[in-house]
């Protein structure tokens, strides 16, 4: 299956962290996906990426992801993603685009799931997460960045046909079904009330500042 990787409003950290994938390798993965167009990973540049992201979608059956927050200021001028057939693209318009003919699209990291530190006042670039211009479903995998492995193994469950069932926010919750304090490996310090004063002591940080206990992920 081919897929699409948008790099929009945000620091890009999340397809950095998917190529560094360890748990699938994303070399591993590479075997199984096409990447018909990354900012990040594909070879062609300019007009030759830009034909080879609107083939994709004329051809239909792929994997879309988007990662950063959506410019929407000034019909998206904020966020040029490329140039083609005489004008520029924005990320607005491709993000649109891509999701006509999608087979599954996912929200990568925090600010294309919720907006973010992208979204946050006084948002100059009037960026939104992605739920809020795409009205299809989108499997979301927040995180700052979404872990690589994480993503590969959402991108191989997706590839294999698994039905991924997902939570309240969209998320899958084989990945966000638990929390980071379930699997702490201070959580024996937790249950005898060991209690650190300063990062470094020995001891559970719920006293001095750890949010494990409601934070939904895995370590």
């Amino acid at each position: 299956m081919n897929l699409i990787w948008l790099e929009t409003n945000g620091c890009s950290g999340n397809i950095i962290s998917f190529l560094n994938s360890q748990n699938p390798s994303f070399e591993f993965l590479k075997q199984r996906i096409n990447i018909t167009y990354s900012n990040s990973e594909m070879l062609p540049f300019g007009t030759k990426a830009m034909e080879s992201f609107f083939k994709t979608i004329q051809e239909g059956n792929y994997i879309l992801v988007v990662e950063g927050a959506i410019s929407t200021r000034e019909n998206g001028r904020y966020n040029i993603i490329g140039y083609y057939d005489n004008r520029y693209i924005t990320a607005l318009e491709a993000v649109k685009l891509a999701s006509e003919n999608a087979s599954y699209i996912i929200s990568a990291g925090t600010c294309s799931c919720f907006g973010g530190i992208t979204a946050a006042p006084p948002n100059e670039s009037e960026s939104k997460p992605l739920s809020d211009i795409v009205s299809k479903k989108i499997i979301k995998m927040p995180g700052c960045p979404v872990s690589g492995n994480w993503m590969a193994s959402l991108l191989l469950n997706l590839l294999e046909g698994r039905e991924i069932e997902l939570d309240p926010l969209n998320r899958p919750l084989y990945l966000y079904g638990n929390t980071i304090h379930d699997f702490c490996e201070r959580r024996s310090f937790f249950q005898r009330e060991i209690f650190a004063k300063k990062p470094g002591d020995i001891g559970c940080y719920l006293k001095i500042g750890s949010i494990g206990p409601s934070t939904m992920a895995l370590c």
